[in-house]
Protein backbone atom coordinates (compact mmCIF):
# COMPACT_ATOMS: atom_id res chain seq x y z
CA UNK A 1 0.00 0.00 0.00
CA UNK A 2 1.52 3.66 -1.34
CA UNK A 3 1.78 5.61 1.57
CA UNK A 4 -0.12 8.88 1.14
CA UNK A 5 -2.47 10.88 3.45
CA UNK A 6 -5.40 8.51 2.30
CA UNK A 7 -3.90 5.35 3.06
CA UNK A 8 -3.24 6.54 6.24
CA UNK A 9 -5.43 8.55 7.68
CA UNK A 10 -8.25 5.82 8.65
CA UNK A 11 -11.11 8.30 9.23
CA UNK A 12 -13.84 6.53 6.80
CA UNK A 13 -13.02 3.67 9.23
CA UNK A 14 -14.16 5.18 11.67
CA UNK A 15 -17.24 6.96 10.47
CA UNK A 16 -19.50 4.72 8.75
CA UNK A 17 -21.18 1.49 8.95
CA UNK A 18 -20.08 -1.21 6.81
CA UNK A 19 -22.59 -3.27 5.53
CA UNK A 20 -21.84 -5.91 2.98
CA UNK A 21 -22.97 -9.67 1.16
CA UNK A 22 -22.66 -12.59 3.40
CA UNK A 23 -20.89 -14.58 0.32
CA UNK A 24 -17.73 -12.13 1.09
CA UNK A 25 -16.89 -13.97 4.50
CA UNK A 26 -13.99 -16.18 4.39
CA UNK A 27 -16.28 -19.14 6.21
CA UNK A 28 -18.36 -18.78 2.58
CA UNK A 29 -15.81 -18.38 0.20
CA UNK A 30 -14.75 -14.67 0.23
CA UNK A 31 -12.05 -12.97 2.47
CA UNK A 32 -13.36 -10.96 4.67
CA UNK A 33 -12.86 -12.76 8.26
CA UNK A 34 -16.06 -13.55 9.64
CA UNK A 35 -15.14 -12.77 13.72
CA UNK A 36 -14.88 -9.54 12.58
CA UNK A 37 -18.76 -9.08 11.77
CA UNK A 38 -21.87 -9.21 13.02
CA UNK A 39 -24.92 -10.55 11.16
CA UNK A 40 -27.62 -8.80 10.00
CA UNK A 41 -30.19 -11.40 8.29
CA UNK A 42 -29.59 -14.03 5.78
CA UNK A 43 -28.19 -12.07 3.12
CA UNK A 44 -25.72 -9.77 5.12
CA UNK A 45 -23.57 -8.56 7.62
CA UNK A 46 -21.38 -5.81 8.78
CA UNK A 47 -18.08 -4.58 9.89
CA UNK A 48 -18.08 -5.53 13.52
CA UNK A 49 -17.54 -1.78 15.76
CA UNK A 50 -19.21 0.30 12.60
CA UNK A 51 -22.46 0.70 14.21
CA UNK A 52 -21.80 2.26 16.77
CA UNK A 53 -22.19 6.04 18.02
CA UNK A 54 -18.81 6.32 17.15
CA UNK A 55 -18.01 3.76 14.96
CA UNK A 56 -14.90 2.36 14.33
CA UNK A 57 -14.28 -0.91 12.57
CA UNK A 58 -12.80 -3.85 14.39
CA UNK A 59 -10.07 -4.09 11.60
CA UNK A 60 -8.03 -0.30 12.41
CA UNK A 61 -5.32 -0.38 13.61
CA UNK A 62 -3.76 2.69 15.01
CA UNK A 63 -4.98 6.36 15.35
CA UNK A 64 -6.97 8.18 12.90
CA UNK A 65 -4.93 10.45 11.26
CA UNK A 66 -2.15 10.24 12.73
CA UNK A 67 -1.43 6.80 11.53
CA UNK A 68 -4.36 4.26 11.18
CA UNK A 69 -4.16 1.44 8.70
CA UNK A 70 -7.24 -1.49 8.02
CA UNK A 71 -5.94 -4.41 9.64
CA UNK A 72 -6.96 -7.04 6.61
CA UNK A 73 -6.95 -4.39 3.46
CA UNK A 74 -5.97 -7.23 1.59
CA UNK A 75 -9.23 -8.89 2.68
CA UNK A 76 -11.39 -6.03 3.45
CA UNK A 77 -15.16 -5.75 1.96
CA UNK A 78 -16.60 -4.51 -0.90
CA UNK A 79 -17.95 -1.20 0.16
CA UNK A 80 -14.47 -0.74 1.61
CA UNK A 81 -12.97 -1.28 -1.77
CA UNK A 82 -15.41 0.46 -3.39
CA UNK A 83 -14.47 3.47 -1.41
CA UNK A 84 -10.95 3.58 -1.14
CA UNK A 85 -10.68 3.33 -5.33
CA UNK A 86 -9.13 6.60 -5.56
CA UNK A 87 -6.96 6.04 -1.93
CA UNK A 88 -3.67 4.78 -4.24
CA UNK A 89 -3.86 8.62 -5.84
CA UNK A 90 -4.25 9.95 -2.30
CA UNK A 91 -7.32 11.82 -3.83
CA UNK A 92 -10.52 12.43 -1.60
CA UNK A 93 -14.11 13.13 -2.66
CA UNK A 94 -17.54 14.31 -0.48
CA UNK A 95 -17.61 11.14 1.62
CA UNK A 96 -14.21 11.06 2.28
CA UNK A 97 -14.49 15.01 3.26
CA UNK A 98 -17.26 14.43 5.57
CA UNK A 99 -15.38 11.62 7.42
CA UNK A 100 -12.37 13.58 7.85
CA UNK A 101 -14.13 16.22 9.20
CA UNK A 102 -15.68 14.33 11.19
CA UNK A 103 -12.18 14.05 12.99
CA UNK A 104 -11.44 17.48 12.97
CA UNK A 105 -9.20 16.91 9.48
CA UNK A 106 -8.77 18.76 6.19
CA UNK A 107 -10.57 16.92 3.57
CA UNK A 108 -8.49 15.78 0.79
CA UNK A 109 -7.82 16.94 -2.44
CA UNK A 110 -9.90 16.23 -5.56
Amino acid sequence: MEDNACTRCGACCASFRVDFAREELDANGGTVPEGLTVDLNDFTCRMRGTDHASPRCAALIGTVGVRAACGIHEWRPSPCREFGLRAPMGLGDEACARARARHGLPPLPH
